[in-house]
């Protein structure tokens, strides 16, 4: 913007600068032109005052001084040089002048004033006045080259002045520049300083109000996680302790699954929780989540979760453990949220048989989701947060999917239509996830 403002006030100032300039330039030229002319005349009006008219018969005449640099001289009506200086014979400028008036001309590289001597109303000579037209051409040049000088005086002054004024106005975009870079990098605490310029003041002020309001909806929505997170956690805890001392009182052999049943969903819940309130904490979306799980070990414990939901809708769900790489461990409790959307996805928008397997792609494993139905909404927009109707799945889910796919580092995707086939791209380190073997 400084360079900008600059070149316009200095494009501003060279016009300004062009139009005085130049017919300023023209009127100095004409202005010394006539100045040497005046001169000239007021010369040749002396000298024609000192003749008198008995110079025809032969007295001698005394001419004043001619100007500096010129000559004088005094011509009878044949044209002859009596007096001074002059050309032999007399020129245009002096036969022109014995018609009674004054010429003003040239001749050559002269200027020239001739002026008639009268007596008795009748023309007896000519006095003519010149001086070297090089000479005032000089005077021009001089009077030119100082008007340029000042031209760029001028212009000098108009950048610096611009230039300062770049900065009075720069100065407020730059720092409201380096708020908003701030502002993206997440700190909502930063606000725009007051300027001399009212216009961008307006824009500050505007621009921290937005803040302000900002920070009290991100204020709200962190306080509601944390509040609803906290209220659940209670009493899932209490429901956790509840079962657990069932399962240990209770010798009912009928019970006891149910109570483990009901222990393990209990679990999961509370690890839920966890996950979405991580996911609502400012500056952890890309942190890794503790605990982790044998890719082969989360298969089975998906499938024992999912298929009595499948089962009891009359479809079947498969998990394909035979090819799943042996010894790689995943963040548990993440990926099985992810697992969990899309397969609640593919019960409630699919059709057929689910499938759930795992492909090796040597740094990263590809957790593939596929059932035999077709996706018929817009791919770009499933994981588009609150959006509601037809199609494979949309809403909130996949949109919770996708951000815990990120928060791994990984990726969700659709990677076909028909069969709806979800993808989720999870990076995997192979001197961190080869070890001890696998669990379970």
């Amino acid at each position: 913007m400084r360079q900008r403002v600059v070149r316009v006030a200095l494009t501003a100032a060279l016009v300004a600068v062009l139009l005085l300039a130049v017919p300023l330039a023209l009127a100095i030229r004409s202005s010394l032109y006539a100045d040497q002319r005046d001169t000239l005349e007021r010369s040749a009006l002396a000298a024609a005052v000192r003749v008198s008219p008995d110079f025809v018969t032969g007295d001698p005449v005394e001419l004043p001084a001619p100007p500096s640099g010129g000559r004088l001289g005094l011509y009878d009506p044949g044209l002859r040089l009596r007096a001074g200086s002059g050309p032999r014979p007399g020129d245009s400028p002096v036969r022109q002048s014995l018609g009674g008036a004054a010429v003003r001309g040239r001749a050559g590289q002269d200027l020239v004033v001739a002026v008639p001597v009268s007596h008795a109303e009748k023309v007896i000579g000519v006095v003519r006045a010149s001086s070297p037209a090089g000479a005032v051409r000089n005077r021009v040049t001089v009077a030119w080259l100082l008007l340029l000088g000042v031209a760029a005086l001028a212009l000098t002054v108009a950048v610096l002045v611009a230039r300062r004024q770049a900065r009075v106005l720069a100065a407020p975009l730059e720092d409201l520049s380096r708020q908003c870079r701030a502002v993206t990098e997440g700190d909502l605490t930063v606000r725009a300083a007051p300027s001399r310029v009212t216009e961008i003041d307006q824009v500050a002020r505007t621009h921290n109000e937005m803040l302000h309001s900002l920070s009290e909806l991100l204020r709200r929505e962190r306080d509601f996680t944390a509040n609803a997170s906290h209220q659940l956690r209670t009493p899932l805890t209490g429901l956790q302790l509840a079962l657990e001392a069932g399962l240990e009182q209770d010798d009912d052999a009928r019970l006891r699954p149910v109570l483990a049943e009901a222990l393990a969903t209990t679990q999961r819940l509370h690890r839920t929780v966890e996950e979405v309130l991580r996911l609502s904490r400012s500056g952890e979306t890309a942190r890794p989540t503790a605990g982790t799980i044998a890719v082969r070990q989360l298969l089975r414990e998906t499938e024992d979760r999912w298929h009595g939901l499948f089962a009891q809708d009359g479809r079947r769900l498969e998990c394909s453990t035979e090819e799943t790489p042996a010894g790689i461990r995943v963040p548990g409790a993440s990926v099985s949220e992810v697992l969990g959307v899309l397969l609640d996805n593919a019960r409630v928008h699919g059709r057929g048989t689910v499938r759930v397997a795992v492909r090796d792609l040597e740094d990263a494993l590809a957790f593939d989701v596929s059932d035999e139905g077709a996706v018929t909404g817009e791919p770009s927009r499933l994981f588009d947060r609150g959006r509601t109707g037809g199609g494979e799945g949309t809403g909130i889910g996949l949109a919770l999917a996708r951000e815990l796919a990120v928060s791994l580092g990984g990726r969700l995707s659709l990677t076909n239509r028909h069969p709806a086939t979800f993808t989720l791209l999870l990076p995997v380190g192979r001197s961190e996830t080869r070890g001890a073997g696998t669990r379970g």
